[in-house]
């Protein structure tokens, strides 16, 4: 157990680093492939009606978690019986690659960037690369506020429910969160094609979610004051906004991001041409400007390393516990 909580440690920081250098083998990429050839197969042998698509997706579900689980734990136990190094190291590895903190901050200040030299097209585009909407007639504001939105939601799902999943179980279990991850990205759509196909995908990323998402938001409040951003607001705009959202977990990093910056966040947008009505999160207590990404992002980075020690205290005190037991 302390060796996985070394190989965490030393793949946070890689990522800190070194972040997802284009063109590397990533382990998304993978899953990915093997989602979209099981969905074609699946499709073509399961009933058109919507229980058979359910069934299908289940079982999609399900194969694409145990395989994304049992690959990376054969390939630990193989070379832990090399050398315990050989598996602190590929561990490590695996666990840079599970974690997103660079990436998605490297990705937002970009934004930042293009709204700071005034180039709204290249703001546009930079910020097409991290949200789903429609972005091609966003100003400066629905720029600013969709990064900072993505952000927000993304420290959770991109750093602090990985490192969750990562503490319990090692590696494993990490690939195994972003298998669900990516499921839920790729079919898990309330759309005619995926209304029902994708519907297992969908409501366990949420369960799995559950958990991480909340306490995201509590890190968050915590780090405020170290951030020199607002922990009352934070706390009040989550205790009131935390639902206001489809999604039972999404609002929750961004009520406690909107109450720390003190914006109104959310509200309507374009998704593929259609206009999607969601609620407003937090209160408009100023204007949005550009530099609320780089508030946000910092927001996030410490949220991320406040997870870290949390997380890695509560496992070292397990581990001294089983210890003291034996």
């Amino acid at each position: 157990m302390m060796w996985s909580l070394a190989a965490l440690v030393i793949g946070f920081c890689i990522d800190l680093l070194v972040g997802d250098p284009h063109g590397f083998p990533h382990p998304v990429v993978l899953i990915g492939k093997c989602i979209s050839v099981l969905e074609r197969a699946l499709r073509c042998i399961c009933p058109k009606t919507p229980s058979g698509e359910r069934a299908a997706g289940a079982i999609l579900w399900g194969a694409v978690v145990i395989v994304s689980t049992a690959v990376p734990a054969l390939l630990l136990w193989l070379s832990g019986l090399v050398s315990p190094w050989l598996r602190l190291a590929l561990e490590s590895v695996m666990c840079w690659q599970i974690l997103a903190v660079k990436s998605l901050r490297d990705e937002s200040m970009k934004v930042y960037d293009a709204l700071e030299s005034g180039d709204l097209a290249a703001s546009r585009h930079a910020v097409s690369m991290i949200v789903g909407r429609d972005t091609d007639r966003l100003d400066d504001a629905a720029v600013t506020r969709a990064a900072v939105e993505t952000v927000a939601e993304n420290a959770s799902d991109g750093v602090i429910a990985p490192l969750f999943y990562l503490m319990i179980g090692g590696a494993p279990l990490g690939m195994a969160y972003k298998a669900v991850n990516t499921l839920d990205s790729m079919v898990g759509y309330k759309n005619e094609r995926y209304i029902d196909f994708g519907c297992a995908s969908a409501r366990l990323d949420d369960a799995v979610n559950w958990i991480p998402s909340r306490l995201s938001a509590l890190f968050m409040i915590a780090v405020c004051p170290i951030v020199g951003l607002d922990a009352r607001g934070a706390a009040r705009i989550w205790r009131r906004d935390r639902r206001r959202h489809a999604s039972p977990n999404a609002a929750q990093t961004e009520s406690a991001c909107a109450g720390a910056l003190g914006l109104r966040l959310a509200g309507p947008a374009v998704y593929f041409g259609k206009l999607v009505e969601k609620p407003t999160i937090g209160d408009a207590s100023r204007e949005i400007e550009w530099g609320d990404i780089a508030r946000a992002t910092r927001l996030m980075l410490a949220a991320s390393v406040c997870a870290l020690v949390v997380f890695g205290a509560a496992r070292a005190a397990v581990v001294l516990a089983v210890g003291a037991m034996v």
